[in-house]
């Protein structure tokens, strides 16, 4: 199967999947691991071997270039090459470096990008799976909480016209300064 049409298929399921994916109130790491959770559950309904944390092709930068860096899930299959996912709230460059070098060696590479929106398409052949969350401030010390919900948006509270006079009347204006 072609990589890019096999990728393709692949972020559209992804992100079907992760349209169902609801929470509130949670921190930036705790949306991470939801995400991350919900991947997993997605590759094991795949039929697909999972894991957590596995190792990337690439190499961490000097002075740790014996090690390599991790990838959030990486997926093994009967019926295709591999699947990478990473999952990040920010654009990060070292996330597309680490998914080009995944690519370059045979795998699918879906990066998994969530927030309030407005998303940096990666190159190719990176496959973008877009997860929106709306962002608000916590409690004093508790730093930015996330939620996500799958239902219909509140609607707009109804006014009510009880006692109000709909009669605009002008307001009185200041005299004017002469310059004389």
């Amino acid at each position: 199967m072609d990589g890019g049409v096999d990728g393709e298929r692949l972020a559209a399921s992804l992100t079907g999947w992760l349209a169902r994916l609801e929470f509130t109130d949670l921190g930036t790491d705790e949306v991470t691991a939801r995400i991350i959770d919900a991947a997993l559950a997605w590759a094991a309904d795949q039929g697909w071997r999972s894991y957590r944390r596995a190792a990337s092709v690439l190499p961490l930068p000097p002075p740790m270039t014996d090690r390599h860096s991790v990838l959030d899930v990486a997926c093994a299959r009967r019926d295709g090459p591999p699947v990478v996912i990473e999952v990040d709230h920010t654009d990060r460059r070292r996330t597309w470096e680490k998914l080009t070098a995944e690519a370059a060696a045979g795998r699918v590479a879906l990066w998994v990008r969530w927030g309030p929106g407005r998303f940096a398409v990666p190159p190719a052949p990176i496959h973008l799976v877009t997860c929106e969350v709306s962002r608000h401030s916590g409690s004093p010390g508790a730093g930015r909480r996330h939620s996500r919900t799958t239902g219909p948006a509140r609607p707009a509270p109804v006014h009510s016209a009880r006692g109000v006079d709909p009669v605009v009347e002008p307001l009185p204006l200041p005299p004017a300064e002469s310059g004389s």
